[in-house]
């Protein structure tokens, strides 16, 4: 990736090393092949209901996003232990970690209980790890948020989902959706109802489809930090120094 020329004259910023500065143009992000394989999707919802309908809203968002032409793989979180109370290891936990690492892009889906997403969407998003060795499992990989509630409409869960996507160093869309008195919206069956609330699904769905065809090639460069390069030239420079002892 190439960095500012040293021979460039820099402004007053004395506390920058010239030789990790970045200016970011179109270049770097127009520099690679574009992908062309289907974009991969991981859906996880946060209920364990039989009837459960955060997990009715993303397997809808699942049909609509195979149909866009993508690959969606749904995780189902019974069994899944509490963090920290299994190794990891376990089955369940090295299939969501595994998924994680396969995806480009996720959706996240939960029920607001008591004014905040489930333990049960938590608990998934606690099992997938900030660091696997070297590489980040969510970093710069994008994300729709989605929740559903028993009364009135409320966005405190996506608004949590959102805090957490951000922690995770996601690309979260901006376009979200709260489908209230979900009890209403769906049939026997378990398909949603022609609604208001079902076309922001779609309207969802969508821009998280495009986000990840504009971003999923320049993720690496998008996530590409100062802070983190300065620290790895350090780690170097003293590896360096260590063995010439």
């Amino acid at each position: 990736m190439r960095r500012v020329d040293v021979s460039v004259t820099m402004p007053d910023l004395p506390n920058v090393d010239p030789a990790l500065f970045d200016r970011p143009t179109l270049d770097h992000l127009a520099g690679r092949e574009p992908s062309r394989h289907a974009p991969r999707f991981l859906l996880l919802y946060g209920s364990l209901r039989e009837r459960s309908y955060s997990r009715l809203v993303t397997e809808e968002a699942g049909r609509l996003l195979e149909a866009m032409g993508g690959e969606v793989r749904i995780f189902n979180p019974m069994g899944l232990p509490l963090p920290d109370s299994a190794p990891d290891d376990h089955p369940k936990v090295r299939e969501l970690r595994e998924l994680a690492q396969w995806a480009e892009g996720m959706v996240w889906c939960s029920p607001e209980r008591h004014g905040s997403m489930t333990g049960i969407m938590k608990t998934q998003i606690d099992w997938i790890p900030l660091n696997v060795g070297a590489v980040r499992p969510t970093q710069g990989k994008t994300l729709a948020v989605m929740q559903v509630s028993g009364g009135s409409q409320s966005f405190n869960a996506v608004n949590q989902l959102r805090v957490l996507g951000r922690w995770m160093r996601m690309l979260t869309i901006p376009n979200q959706s709260s489908v209230a008195k979900a009890f209403l919206e769906f049939d026997e069956a378990g398909r949603m109802k022609p609604s208001s609330y079902y076309e922001r699904v779609v309207d969802v769905m969508e821009e998280l489809f495009k986000f990840t065809l504009l971003t999923r090639d320049a993720a690496p460069y998008l996530v590409d930090r100062y802070s983190e390069r300065r620290e790895s030239a350090e780690q170097l420079s003293k590896r360096v120094n260590e063995r010439s002892v």
